[in-house]
């Protein structure tokens, strides 16, 4: 992809710089440059609508096609449900919003002149104005035409364009970055397909991190802190804490958490999971009262699910196990029973009008990884859902993981960040010749360089970032054997987590050879183009040696 010429670098790092310390929204930005009089968008194809759209909105705009469709799935997965607003009211695929912090759906009306209504309701048009607001943070942070080119350029854009700032915003981006560098497929509504094809990513950031201190006084100590706004839960508690309550969040992970920070909101959960790869993010102590379930404030404790409660391609085998291990170790600090009586629905909670979770989340299987059932449930929930980045190691473990190497899933990590995933991957670069120092858990000096000449010695992207290719070498990296359904020990660990790295989806490292690991070696050998056979011999370790 082209390259910005090096008299541009130097500008660019202080627009990034400026940024990490002004509170950006979109909310204000100068609008882009639109055309002085649009040319129609062309008659829409109702077999390719969205495809169209993308295309058409990107030309407009001058916002890469791809990065545009990213965004919008990492909003509402393409489903621009009938208008009807999110939690925090926004509106379409594109997540236009209209709330006192965040303004996009004004801010798109004001550059294309679409009206509100049709902004809200009209699919094409919605996209249209959410690359005229992606425009218009581009131009905020002064990138030319090269710059816009390349897809890297546009982080700190894509960031601002989340409504939010500091840690949450970077969040937000990482996201948006790991679609990319995953690619996506998604079947809409109408049977239209929407896709992205993966490449490599190296987001130019600058400053901005999605580093975050962990959890205060958790049971759960993976989880990100974002604290919520004190307008929205009360200090301290008037009831033991006796049930936790399963929401779904109606919008985005980190537009929600944003929400839970705006003061007008009188909202907010304790915790908050993500949908690709089962990040936690708690917003309010244990020990303080959430606004999320009426008359149970009190005394329950409030998990919050990225995804809208008619779309089950939200609710992700990963999501479900990390989810369940947080509210099994909330049970067990707290000694709640693990029961459905105790652990309960939004809907099931005294006093609501609510209906989340939703007829599409599975109990059975939810209560099945609560009790510590590690095979409730297969490796996909099959809805092309491919796993997403963040700069922190602490995705929750997976069975088969007590030498410290499996999870399930592998987070995107970056210098800066710190956890169990970072200690995972210092552990395998000392053991592969590759000094990474202690083995502490947070991602240094010394890891960094690590890590690059990793990536280099291996033909792999040398950003210093360890995305899903790197994990992949790294879990995958050793002897070459024949396997295949029926076989078990270390090798078939080592396979099964090396899969989990490169398929986005939890394949739990048991270290026997089942059904569920046969259809992922079918499905990583259709991905890479080898001959589907489930078996895997020296191509297909091959192909996991080279990160693919």
């Amino acid at each position: 992809m082209p390259r910005r010429a090096a008299a541009h670098t130097g500008r660019r790092a202080s627009v990034l710089a400026a940024l990490a310390v002004t509170a950006l929204t979109a909310t204000g930005t100068p609008a882009a440059a639109a055309p002085a009089a649009r040319p129609p968008a062309p008659p829409a194809d109702g077999r390719n609508a969205m495809n169209q759209a993308f295309v058409h909105a990107a030309g407009e705009f001058d916002v890469p096609r791809d990065l545009l469709a990213a965004v919008g799935y990492g909003e509402t997965h393409l489903d621009g449900h009938t208008g009807r607003p999110s939690q925090a009211n926004g509106y379409g695929v594109m997540h236009l919003a209209s709330n006192p912090a965040n303004r996009t759906l004004e801010k798109a009306a004001d550059i294309t002149g679409e009206p509100l209504s049709r902004l809200r309701r009209d699919t094409a048009a919605n996209i249209l104005g959410g690359a005229a607001v992606l425009r218009s943070c581009a131009d905020r942070l002064g990138l030319d035409g090269d710059e816009r080119d390349d897809i890297d350029a546009w982080y700190p854009a894509v960031a601002q364009y989340s409504g939010t700032t500091g840690r949450a915003a970077a969040r937000y981006a990482d996201t948006v970055y790991a679609f990319l560098a995953h690619g996506f497929a998604a079947t809409i509504p109408g049977g239209e397909r929407i896709s992205v094809t993966a490449r490599p990513v190296a987001p130019e950031k600058g400053t901005l991190s999605a580093t975050a201190g962990r959890a205060p006084i958790t049971p759960y100590p993976s989880a990100l802190w974002v604290p919520a706004d004190s307008h929205n839960f009360t200090v301290g508690r008037t009831a033991t804490i006796d049930k936790v309550i399963i929401h779904v969040t109606q919008g985005s992970y980190a537009g929600s958490i944003k929400w839970f920070q705006d003061p007008t909101a009188e909202v907010s959960a304790h915790y908050v999971v993500r949908s690709s790869d089962g990040q936690i993010t708690q917003t309010v102590r244990d020990s303080d009262t959430a606004y999320h379930a009426k008359q149970a404030n009190a005394s329950a404790l409030g998990i919050e699910h990225e995804g809208y409660i008619d779309d089950p391609s939200w609710f992700t085998d990963t999501m479900y196990r990390a989810s369940a291990a947080l509210t099994r170790a909330l049970c067990d600090k707290y000694g709640i029973p693990k029961d459905r009586a105790h652990i309960i629905g939004h809907s099931e909670a005294p006093g609501t009008d609510h209906t989340d979770p939703g007829r599409y989340w599975d109990w059975n299987r939810y209560m099945g990884f609560v009790e510590g059932d590690s095979s409730s449930g297969s490796a996909s929930n099959g809805s092309g859902n491919s796993g997403s980045g963040s700069s922190t190691g602490g995705s929750s473990s997976t069975s088969g993981s007590s030498d410290g190497l499996g999870f399930a899933s592998y987070t995107l990590l970056q210098s800066g960040a710190s956890g169990a995933q970072v200690t995972a991957v210092q552990q395998l670069l000392n053991t592969q010749g590759f000094a990474a120092g202690a083995a502490d858990g947070n991602f240094g000096a010394a890891t960094l360089s690590a890590v690059k000449a990793y990536q280099t010695t291996h033909g792999l992207p040398s950003g210093g970032n360890v995305g899903p290719k790197t994990w992949t070498a790294l879990l995958s990296a050793g002897s070459t054997p024949t396997l295949r359904q029926g076989d078990s020990g270390a090798d078939v660990k080592r396979l099964q987590r090396s899969l989990t790295a490169a398929l986005g989806t939890t394949v739990d490292a048991v270290g026997t050879f089942g059904p569920v690991t046969a259809t992922a070696v079918r499905t990583y050998q259709t991905r890479q183009g080898l001959a589907v056979t489930g078996v895997v011999s020296s191509n297909t370790w091959a192909a996991l040696h080279a990160g693919r």
